[in-house]
């Protein structure tokens, strides 16, 4: 007997009470046991359209949805007694016709007045253009939707869309939005509909006790990354040079990198997976880790930061050096020269320009152009600070030290000279819009001109922690190999409206590269985001808390939920929030939410003086500087509030940071 899991069961039992998801894995596993057994009080859901619907006893009140087939049973649905029958009445489990994929299907009738309503009110043109009926079903949608999704329109597009099963939704929404979308070949050898690719989406088999139990403690996307057909050209097509993939938050950017390391693993090549931090590093060795479970191709992905792989590749009488390191030999040397300028902008400049782009002599330093530094500053002054930078490398030397910057310049020269041996065949980079000079350069080194070297997965919008350069500095060119994801699977349709006024529609890199961000669609609806302006603190705090609440009234898991906060001095002010809440609700700092993924978000503390960060704008030295610092700032509200999937909390004290009035007026 064959047992799956459907992904409505796993989000149905995220909206339970913590006690009633104790009882509902326990009989989800006795279900794993034995599908059959009487303690379950078994009962076919007369009134369901398919009469393969059946409901088991968890409690009095509690019920668990099972579709029962010959050889197979599927735990579709858990919830109370009429919310658990009125889902089943409302649904039907087949495989496409054409697609061969197992689906859940919603029955027309259940939105048909509303849409149809909406349609006529409308009054507008038909949004799907140029495909017949036959096209349209090929895409994955129900044989009784056709009809809808032929005659939507941009007001009711997304109603629609929202009702049909993923792969269906996707292809509608690409054709809306002008894009081309990529029809799914039927599955060989898939004779139930369970093994065909579109079906891991909301399916899982389960094998045994031990693996049910371990999915039902955790949420569905800890325990499946599955690649949608409109990543799958970026994860498998060949590239004859480096190539990137670039999208805005929520387009599966990492899941392309992650199943790209994937397919290069398997084929032999020796693979190294990289990102610019730590904690970035770790959360991509446990998804691949999940990915890769059980496999042996998984030894041969190297998941790292750059950093990490220039320590185990420098000589070993040398050391990395460490920022204090750094700081005290530049501070020592700035103090023995005369008339030396502010140390902040003898930090920047070293960091900047001095050692991010390994300038070793006077000559080279004087004529480099402003690579990623907007200060001008005359060739006078440029040879009058110049003995302190080089006074500065010299005391890392003699210490035995170099900087990270310079360690990954050495060793780049070194694998380009030949006295290295390439310890990868290919390298892949995930959030590579924060990448510095020195690390694109040792990864270029690294990859040197093999096919299939070099891959970058990127969104020009998220970059927070480094200014941009062109990557022909650094020997790295995508122009003609770099291609954009268009469809948002993690954030709602609203949360991505709301927080892309926040960004231009078009990113222009500095080395002319251009990203579109026009035709990014979302594949499922949700609430507004909340934005709010409060008198004082307390206030903001207060109905915060309330809003919280409402939000689990609705059936949002606290567990699922981040407070995220500007910096250290605002922390204070999200833990109140938390404590207020009643739940332990974690507190970060929005830069180190890059990466993650939550229900609910909550940004507290966005007054005009923390967004953008007064500090820096202070230390901003022109205008240019100023620029980068709002752009920035941008960005990093941008990261932050796209960190939500359902719910987004924005608020303030008066007066409000200005981005907060740009999200409510321009949306």
């Amino acid at each position: 007997m064959t047992v799956a899991l459907a992904t409505s069961f796993t989000k149905a039992l995220g909206k339970l009470t913590e006690d009633e998801r104790k009882q509902a894995k326990i009989t989800a596993l006795d279900v794993q046991t034995d599908p059959d057994m009487p303690g379950l009080s078994l009962h076919r859901i007369t009134h369901a359209r398919d009469p393969n619907f059946w409901s088991a006893r968890v409690s009095r009140d509690l019920r668990l949805i099972l579709h029962k087939t010959t050889g197979s049973t599927l735990i579709a649905y858990v919830g109370h007694h009429d919310d658990a029958y009125a889902w089943a009445e409302r649904r039907r489990i087949e495989v496409h016709p054409k697609t061969g994929a197992m689906q859940i299907v919603e029955l027309r009738e259940r939105i048909e007045d509303v849409v149809v309503q909406r349609f006529v009110d409308a009054e507008l043109p038909p949004v799907i253009n140029g495909f017949d009926a036959a096209t349209v079903l090929s895409w994955g949608v129900p044989e009784d939707w056709v009809e809808d999704v032929l005659a939507a329109t941009d007001a009711t597009v997304l109603d629609v869309a929202g009702h049909l099963p993923e792969e269906a939704a996707e292809a509608v929404l690409r054709a809306a939005a002008g894009e081309p979308p990529l029809a799914e070949p039927p599955a060989p050898d898939a004779p139930t509909g369970l093994d065909h690719p579109d079906a891991r989406r909301r399916f899982r088999l389960i094998g045994d006790q031990a693996e049910l139990a371990a999915a039902l403690d955790a949420p569905w996307d800890e325990w499946t990354i599955f690649l949608h057909p409109a990543q799958r050209e970026f994860a498998e097509r060949d590239f004859s040079g480096p190539a990137r993939v670039i999208g805005s938050a929520g387009t599966g950017k990492t899941v392309v990198a992650l199943h790209r390391a994937a397919r290069l693993a398997r084929a032999g090549g020796r693979v190294l997976l990289s990102t610019f931090s730590d904690s970035l590093a770790v959360d991509l060795s446990a998804k691949t880790d999940r990915l890769a479970a059980g496999t042996a191709w998984r030894a041969l992905i190297d998941v790292a930061t750059v950093r990490d792989v220039v320590a185990r590749l420098l000589p070993p009488e040398l050391q990395l050096a460490t920022d204090a390191q750094v700081a005290k030999a530049l501070s020592a040397a700035a103090a023995a020269a005369e008339a030396a300028p502010h140390l902040d902008f003898l930090e920047a400049e070293w960091r900047l320009i001095v050692d991010a782009w390994n300038v070793t002599d006077a000559n080279t330093y004087r004529e480099l152009p402003r690579l990623g530094r907007g200060v001008r500053l005359p060739a006078g002054k440029r040879d009058a600070v110049w003995p302190i930078f080089e006074r500065t490398r010299t005391t890392l030397l003699d210490a035995g030290a170099v900087t990270p910057a310079a360690a990954m310049h050495r060793v780049a020269a070194d694998l380009g000279a030949g006295k290295l041996a390439p310890p990868f065949d290919h390298v892949i980079v995930d959030e590579a819009q924060d990448l510095s000079p020195p690390e694109l350069t040792l990864l270029a080194a690294l990859a040197k001109d093999r096919p299939n070297g070099l891959f970058f997965a990127g969104d020009i919008g998220q970059r927070i922690f480094r200014a941009p350069f062109p990557w022909s500095r650094a020997g790295v060119d995508v122009r003609g190999r770099s291609r954009a994801l268009k469809v948002n699977y993690r954030t709602s349709h609203e949360i991505r409206i709301q927080t892309e006024t926040l960004l231009p529609r078009r990113l222009v890199e500095a080395d002319g590269l251009e990203e579109d961000r026009t035709g990014i669609t979302s594949v499922f609806h949700g609430p507004l985001p909340a934005l709010n302006g409060f008198p004082d603190p307390e206030a903001e705090k207060s109905a915060c808390i309330a809003w919280l609440a409402a939000r689990k009234a609705e059936g949002a898991s606290p567990d699922r939920a981040a407070i995220l906060v500007r910096s250290e001095a605002e922390v204070p002010r999200g833990e109140a929030v938390a404590e207020g809440s009643n739940h332990p609700i974690p507190v970060l700092l929005m830069h180190d939410a890059k990466g993650r993924e939550f229900q609910t978000v909550i940004l507290v503390a966005c007054d005009a003086d923390v967004v953008p960060s007064e500090a820096r704008l202070l230390e901003a030295e022109d205008e240019r500087a100023m620029a980068e610092v709002f752009e920035t700032e941008r960005h990093l509200l941008y990261v932050a509030a796209t960190r939500a999937r359902d719910h987004l909390w924005i608020s303030g004290v008066e007066p409000v940071s200005d981005f907060l009035i740009d999200l409510v007026t321009e949306a």
